[in-house]
Formats: C-alpha cells, structure tokens, sequence
C-alpha cells in the first residue's frame, strides 16, 4: 500500500519598503501580517507544544533555541486562518503556509491562495496607514546576497530508510530545476558569473546533507519535525526548490516529488544515479539554458538534467503500469513527459508554462527593445518586479491578463481555497472549527485545536494524524454541533 501523500508548502516573502522610517524587516513583518482582515479567530495563539526544529533524523538535537513566545508576542507573531493556514513571521519575513492538502493541483489552489493573502495585507496596510509603502515579492532573493526560503513538506512513511530517501532524491533535485526554477538574472553567493539562470535557489546551496535552512544550506534537510505521530510518520522537509508564480511549474515540482516518494514508500525498482559532485551540478544545471550540457557521474559516465529526470519518470510509468492511480497522478505523468520532450527540443515551446522560460523571455524581449545588457538595474528591477504579489504591478500576473501564460485552475478556485479549507485531511476539522467557533479558540497548530469554553481548563483536541479529521469523518459531528462545548461534550463521549 501507498500512503495517502499530505503535503504543503511554506512561503517566506520579501519584503521591501519606501519608509525610510521604517527599515526593520521583524516589525514590518509584524505589521504586515496584522493587517490581513479576514481573521476568524484573531485571539488565538499558536500551540508550540510538538514543534522543534532542532530535532535531526540523523538522530540527535542539535543545539539552539526553540521558539516559545509569550502569549501577546506570539499572538503578534502568528495568524490562524480560516483555510486551516498560518500565516506569521519567521525571521524577518513575512511566511505563509498552505494547509494539509491531499494532492498537488489541489495545493496549488491553496499555494496561490497565499498570494492573495499577502496582497490583501498590502491592500489593507496601506488603507490603514494612508500610503502604499510596502512590497512584497514571492521569490528568494533580493539580489543583494540574501535569500529566503520556500519549502516543501511531504507526509512519509518512517519505515523508508533515510539514506535510501538521500540516494535517490539528491540527483531528482539536483535536475528538477530544469521545469521547476522560477527564473534568475545574474549569480550571488560567490557563484560563477551568469547572465541569467533556472534557479534563484541553486547558487546558495553548499551540502549535501544538513539540518541548517539559512546557511551551508544542503540539497537534503534532516530536519526530524513530522507535525504528526512521530512513531509512523516523517515530514519529508525540502528547502531546495524555488518560489514559483506560474501554476505548471508549481504543479510539476510538486507532483513529480510525490510520485518519487510514492515509488520509494512501495520499494519500487529505482536505478541508481551517482552524481560526481552534486552541489557543482545544482549550479551547473541552474546556467545550461540550452538542456546539452552533460554532468559527470562517479563511473566516469556523463549525463544530462533531462536524461536523469527521464529515468525517474520511466520508473514511475513501470511502476504505475501495473498500481492503480488516481487523475491527478496520471496528469502529473503525462505532463511531466511533455515538457521533457519540449525541453530536449527546444525550451523556448514552454513560454506559455514555465517560469523560467516566461520570464527569460519577457526580459529578453525588453534588453533587445532597449538595447541594454543583462546587468542593467533595470533588468534586475524586472527580475524582482515578476514575483511582486500585487496584481496590478506584478508581471506575472500581466501575462496573466493578457492570456500569455497557462493556467490550471479558475480564479473561484483559488478564491475558495483563501476562505475555505481542504476536505480531506485534517485541516478540514481546524479550518470548520476556526470559522464556527472562532471566539472560543485558545490556540491551533497542525496538530491541535484548544478550546476556551469559560471554565478553568483548557480543552485541547489532538490532530496526530493529518489523514483524520476529513470532511467524511467530521462534518456530521461539526454540522451537528451549534456550540463549541457542545462539539467537545461529543468528542469525549
């Protein structure tokens, strides 16, 4: 049996400002977030009690902090929203993260979601305070040599060893880039001089294997957090992969990573692919814009990024040739051939799908008109400028409008992902029990949801399992409930 796959992502935002009165990122963040105003329960706090970061799969904690903010401050630093979400500060930037989803076109829906979070907090920030000050881009650079993350989280099996999910996985992440990088001008992080690259991540990756996020960051991260019964469960933690704008690229990304980690929980035949040295091919591969250049191999072989991403979607055609497979999967498939074929042939036919390519191309187009180089502050403006989250300034949502860009999903889709949450994994019970009983909420995290009914104790409800909670198993307790200490009197019956 294949696990049911949960998974979500993790958006830390740049943010810039125009008030040279105001150049702390931290209370920026701060402001931002307590902007958004569709809150159902604006008095809750986040519940830290499972949550350490510091916990290694290698098997140890390393040391450090653990963040535990008093109540007022971590009101301050975390919003609970009414799509089962969060959205807080981590660091100095402001972070959104989706809910449980139970496939990744649905995650995309709850992904782009986040966007319109952002921009209604720039939206209502500015109303509030009399001025368009703030701009906030879903990318991972400032191009000043600072990056901020997005990350990836998959519900997996404990029982798969983690040095087979390190030998399989690093040369898929190595080369995932070839569809799934969002597009940059130019290098940091002492990385070789490019004009423009695939990935805004890949010159800032330094290990292979490593528990850190911000710096020798590693291509695997060893982060032991599972957000659920730690006895059967990990959360597979991927800081490797970029922010995405166009929906195909983060379809993609999402859907191959899930049928790789399919094929790894059922112990399907997988051959084995040894890169030289992959923290020099992640760079490599972020500069061939061409596809032809070729990566060693520890035998001595060479290779290229969409050989190897060919053998894992041949795997996985093996593997589900003779399994079952749901829609999705079977669209993520056949997807993921096409746009390898158009890869090999000519990236330039994917103009219409691919990060990369769009905005390479809308660049090209601007440095050919102006007669400028690719170091022109403009260009780089650009660069920055395709990822601003306001609608009517960012550029990808310009292609969006002029229909230049495919588009997997409706705009009522992702409309309803920012108001409603998934139904069929946990968040569906946090996400109904925030928007019915929001004033008698304590406190939430993924998994839990406290009560404060005006007794002495606080209730809590336990979310171990992200695959419980659903809309099939909770909405006749939910609906059939017209009180919080009502819904609780039926949950300790």
């Amino acid at each position: 049996m294949i696990l049911q796959r949960v998974l979500g992502t993790e958006t830390e935002f740049g943010i810039a400002t125009r008030d040279a009165e105001s150049l702390d990122p931290v209370s920026n963040s701060i402001q931002l977030i307590g902007h958004y105003p569709l809150l159902p329960a604006p008095q809750a706090i986040w519940d830290y009690e499972h949550e350490n970061p510091l916990l290694d799969i290698r098997g140890f904690e390393a040391e450090g902090e653990r963040e535990r903010p008093g109540p007022d401050y971590n009101r301050l630093l975390n919003k609970v929203l009414a799509n089962g979400g969060r959205l807080y500060v981590d660091g100095a930037h402001p972070e959104y993260s989706t809910p449980e989803c139970a496939n990744a076109r649905e995650l995309v829906a709850f992904e782009r979601a986040g966007e319109r979070i952002a921009a209604d907090c720039l939206r209502a920030m500015a109303k509030a305070r009399g001025g368009d000050k703030f701009v906030l881009y879903k990318n991972n650079t400032d191009g000043k040599g600072n990056s901020y993350g997005y990350h990836e989280n998959y519900l997996l099996e404990r029982s798969v060893p983690f040095d087979r999910i390190v030998r399989v996985l690093i040369p898929f992440f190595v080369t995932r880039q070839i569809y799934a990088g969002s597009g940059k001008v130019g290098a940091e992080n002492q990385g070789h001089p490019a004009d423009y690259q695939l990935s805004q991540r890949a010159d800032f990756f330094e290990c292979l294997v490593d528990l850190n996020t911000m710096v020798k960051r590693p291509i695997i991260n060893t982060r032991d957090e599972p957000h659920a019964e730690p006895s059967k469960y990990r959360r597979f933690h991927v800081i490797v992969g970029d922010a995405n704008m166009a929906e195909l690229s983060t379809y993609l990304k999402l859907g191959a990573t899930s049928i790789v980690l399919d094929l790894l929980e059922a112990g399907a035949e997988i051959p084995s692919i040894e890169l030289d040295d992959p923290v020099r091919a992640i760079k490599e591969v972020s500069r061939d814009l061409t596809m032809k250049k070729t990566l060693k191999l520890t035998d001595g072989r060479v290779t290229t990024a969409i050989e190897i991403q060919r053998t894992y979607l041949k795997a996985a055609l093996d593997f589900y040739a003779c399994h079952e497979l749901n829609q999705v999967t079977k669209d993520i498939l056949v997807r993921w051939e096409e746009v390898l074929d158009k890869l090999e042939q000519d990236p330039m036919l994917l103009v219409r799908d691919l990060d990369w390519v769009a905005k390479r191309q809308m660049i090209y187009s601007y440095v050919e008109r102006k007669g400028c180089d690719w170091s022109d502050p403009r260009v780089r403006l650009m660069d920055l400028q395709y990822h601003d989250v306001r609608p009517e300034k960012g550029l990808y949502y310009t292609l969006e409008r002029s229909n230049l860009i495919e588009r997997l999903l409706q705009d009522s889709e992702i409309e309803k992902a920012e108001h409603r949450p998934p139904t069929g994994t946990r968040a569906y019970f946090r996400g109904h029990c925030l928007n019915k009983f929001g004033r008698e909420i304590y406190a939430a995290s993924w998994t839990s949801v406290l009560f404060d009914v005006g007794n002495t104790t606080i209730k809590k409800i336990p979310l171990m399992d992200p695959l419980r909670g659903t809309e099939s198993l909770t909405r006749e307790l939910l609906e059939g409930s017209d009180s919080a200490e009502s819904l609780l009197a039926k949950l300790t019956a």
